[in-house]
């Protein structure tokens, strides 16, 4: 069949795809009947697997409520439900919440926040910092704030200019070397220290997209403090590494410095449906706070706080709060830090690394993080022809595994990995 949709982050148009017909759990299956194992949750959204079906169920009986209106004046109850809870879940006391409808827009809304909160206040500030190897995105704010890589290189020239530092890591992996800490800091310092730096935004502990690579908690706290000390706004992009991703309910609950503004999605209504959440501590809002148009944040979607989305994130949360749902979590975290200790006996020249539910290698480190690798078609053929969705970012293989998985077939995963990594050709 010759396809006439333009898939994303796929070279070539029109290519043949796997044809999925259902979802179940763990599992994937095809329009011939496969099962596959998602290893990655989709794209790490699909927390609690495919085809829940409290959720579903939660969807379904609001749609035949209300599935639809104008957030611009009105308001609805499951809106208001998933905004208390929100405030009630994240770490700290945040004040308000801002809905939209994925990730990039939760961070333009975090970014617009940000700059105008200085600019009704009286203060011109108008830098941003960011950290090197960061992915936000794909909207034209949310690029400007990653990295310059394959992603935004069509349009670099387009973007406006951000400062970027670096995290301590080598490779990817957590450096807990005193003077990497003090090197970056010291950078950071001269990077904030002047009176024109708005935000500073950062993916909390685990940068994604950018290969899974891990950076020690202490020195984010670091970072956030001295960012505070400036005046900067900080904000923490939660949109991958929420919804106990990384062993607990967010990074931020890692932390003892809090941010003033955390970006939300993915996990957030498990998959089924778009939706993004800025949410902010309430001293950002206060600006605002005004009759006057020119306080307005101009910043809205037709689809702002859909009743169904809001639904669909209520009923997860609902999922979260079961009481068999923290030991099977505890169950994945504790097999994922094992295998990692495995790969690091066996395989430390791979720069094996684990947080939480997540665990990540790079192959062909020398490399460097190479998102268009060509070991990565190797990767993924590999792991698909087994029936496993195992999708690298270049030469980084990672595992991000829904919570509903059975740890038996986490083993067996885990085990067709070092049977991959014993290829003698690798």
């Amino acid at each position: 069949m010759d396809s006439k949709i333009w898939h994303p982050y796929t070279p070539g148009i029109g290519g043949k795809e796997i044809q999925i017909e259902s979802g179940t759990g763990a599992y994937l299956i095809t329009k011939d009947g496969r099962k596959i194992l998602d290893a990655i949750s989709s794209w790490w959204v699909n927390v609690h697997g495919h085809g829940h079906p409290y959720i579903a169920e939660a969807i379904g009986n609001q749609a035949k409520k209300l599935e639809q209106v104008i957030f611009a004046g009105f308001t609805h109850k499951p809106a208001e439900d998933l905004a208390s809870r929100i405030l009630d879940f994240l770490p700290g006391k945040m004040g308000r919440v801002f809905f939209s409808d994925n990730g990039s827009t939760a961070i333009e809304v975090a970014l617009k926040m940000a700059l105008q909160f200085h600019h009704l206040s009286g203060k011109r500030r108008n830098k941003v910092v960011a950290l090197h190897n960061a992915y936000h995105g794909d909207t034209f704010g949310a690029m400007a704030v990653g990295a310059r890589s394959t992603f935004s290189e069509a349009f670099k020239d387009w973007l406006f200019e951000v400062d970027f530092i670096m995290p301590p890591y080598s490779n990817g992996q957590d450096s807990e070397n005193e003077a990497d800490w003090a090197k970056s800091l010291a950078l950071a310092e001269a990077q904030l220290c002047s009176n024109d730096v708005a935000a500073l935004i950062v993916e909390p502990l685990v940068q994604g997209a950018g290969g899974m690579l891990m950076y020690p908690k202490a020195w984010l706290d670091q970072l956030i403090t001295m960012a505070k000390r400036y005046g900067t706004i900080v904000i923490l992009d939660e949109v991958f590494t929420g919804f106990y991703r990384t062993g607990k309910p967010f990074s931020t609950s890692h932390l003892s410095q809090l941010p003033d503004i955390i970006c939300l999605s993915k996990g957030l209504t498990a998959g089924f449906l778009p939706m993004g959440l800025t949410v902010c501590q309430e001293f950002i809002a206060k600006p605002f706070y005004d009759s006057d148009y020119k306080t307005t944040l101009y910043h809205g979607h037709s689809f702002t706080a859909n009743p169904l989305a809001c639904a669909a994130a209520l009923a997860s949360l609902d999922l979260f709060e079961l009481p068999d749902f923290q030991p099977k979590l505890n169950e994945i975290v504790a097999s994922q830090f094992s295998f990692y200790k495995i790969l690091l006996a066996r395989f430390p020249q791979f720069l094996p690394r684990n947080i939480g539910t997540v665990l990540a290698l790079t192959l062909r480190p020398n490399d460097g993080l190479d998102y268009t690798h060509s070991i990565r078609k190797r990767i993924y053929d590999y792991f698909i022809e087994r029936n496993l969705l195992v999708r690298p970012i270049g030469n980084v293989l990672y595992l991000v595994p829904p919570y509903c998985i059975e740890i038996e077939d986490l083993t067996n995963l885990q085990n067709e990995v070092l049977q991959f990594l014993n290829s003698p050709d690798l």
